[in-house]
């Protein structure tokens, strides 16, 4: 590990445990977005990490960055998705802004001063980016006019900035889509009621509308024909991230159950000295270290064609994970893991909420079942054995 990465998790682990642990029943409670506690992230360098030290990031490589949301996420998984969406716009904006809209925004955002979202998801399409509605009309003068709707955008009424999917034509297909970044002091920029998410109710989320929203060309992101690559790229980034996260949640929950069961006294000893309980919390234990070898290996995958498919086994293993995990912690408390000081009903919504946002845990297994499918096409066919036909039944034989 090196001496940045490890400054940069013990800055994630520091924000954790003295900015979102004691505040996030706060927050919820208030229903509003923690600015001050963002701020206090961008201050620690949490909210530029893979973008480039000139522009004031951290300059992290992704597999060394995505390590930073299993520290925030030991404080609240919802908080630690926020920031990592954030870091995946200024990581587009920095890479491939162009010079104009970095010189405007890059510096704000990599210091967290403004925050950024991600748009790609509308109202009528879900997880099927192709069906998509919203349009960009190029104006004579280079500007773009956007009319549209997009749906579960988080950060909804806080962020700065928006960076947004859209197609410029009606023809089907993604050959037309482009990312642009809209700023949300854009007149034409709306945005729906709140979302009543119960356990994170201080992450604003709404469908957004654009109503004739003229943009310039400054702050177009990736150019048409590019749009859907980069939506998909950065929701493998955010599916990964995720994982991460969820890691942070199944060792908050593990460490509140041991926490817990090391002093409840049952039977003449403590909880945590019964059998069934230890082998309760050490499937928790085996869980959590398979998923962080296996996030840290699709971290390291980003940007390679085995990217996708990495991407797609750790969303689909790790939420799954996390929900398990902290219903068994949940367990292990009996009646008193219900009540809401624990938290741990708090985070076994936000485990099923990490299983459904950028791609539900469905979604992942079609993309690793078309990846068997391909790599069934290139196996050699396995010989029927004599007597068995195509279908494997047996073959009725005569007697002779």
């Amino acid at each position: 590990m090196s001496a940045k990465l490890d400054a940069i998790l013990a800055a994630a682990r520091d924000h954790a445990r003295d900015v979102i642990t004691p505040n996030v029943a706060t927050w919820n409670t208030e229903r509003a977005w923690p600015r001050a506690a963002s701020d206090k992230a961008g201050a620690a360098g949490l909210t530029g990490l893979y973008a480039p030290e000139a522009w004031g990031g951290q300059g992290l490589p992704l597999a060394e960055g995505i390590q930073v949301y299993e520290q925030l996420g030991l404080g609240d998984g919802a908080y630690a998705f926020a920031l990592s969406m954030h870091n995946i716009c200024t990581f587009a904006a920095c890479g491939y802004g162009t010079e104009a809209f970095k010189e405007a925004w890059a510096r704000d955002l990599t210091s967290g001063r403004k925050l950024a979202n991600f748009a790609l998801t509308e109202p009528q399409s879900g997880s099927d980016p192709m069906t998509m509605y919203t349009r960009a009309t190029i104006n004579g003068d280079g500007t773009w006019t956007i009319r549209g709707a997009k749906a579960w955008v988080s950060l909804a009424t806080e962020a700065d900035i928006y960076f947004t999917v859209v197609k410029t034509s009606d023809a089907p297909g993604h050959k037309d889509m482009a990312m642009i970044a809209i700023p949300a002091d854009a007149p034409g920029i709306s945005f729906g009621p709140l979302y009543d998410t119960p356990s994170y109710r201080f992450l604003p989320m709404s469908e957004m509308y654009l109503d004739e929203v003229v943009v310039s060309e400054d702050n177009i992101i990736l150019p048409i024909g590019q749009g859907l690559q980069g939506g998909l790229m950065a929701i493998d980034i955010a599916r990964v991230s995720i994982a991460s996260g969820c890691c942070g949640l199944m060792q908050a929950a593990l460490d509140t159950a041991l926490s817990y069961s090391k002093n409840r006294k049952m039977f003449g000893r403590t909880t945590l000295d019964l059998d069934g309980i230890q082998w309760m919390l050490g499937e928790v234990a085996t869980d959590l270290e398979a998923s962080r070898l296996l996030y840290r290996k699709a971290a390291e995958a980003l940007g390679t064609p085995e990217g996708p498919l990495m991407a797609a086994h750790a969303k689909r293993f790790v939420p799954d994970a996390a929900v398990k995990a902290a219903n068994t912690c949940t367990q292990v408390l009996g009646g008193m893991g219900l009540l809401q000081p624990y938290g741990l009903d708090r985070l076994s919504r936000l485990a099923q909420m990490l299983r459904i946002v950028d791609g539900t845990t469905e979604v992942s297994r079609v993309v690793i079942g078309r990846a068997l499918k391909k790599r069934a096409a290139g196996l050699p066919d396995l010989p029927v054995p004599k007597g068995y036909g195509e279908t494997d039944e047996p073959k009725a034989v005569a007697a002779e």
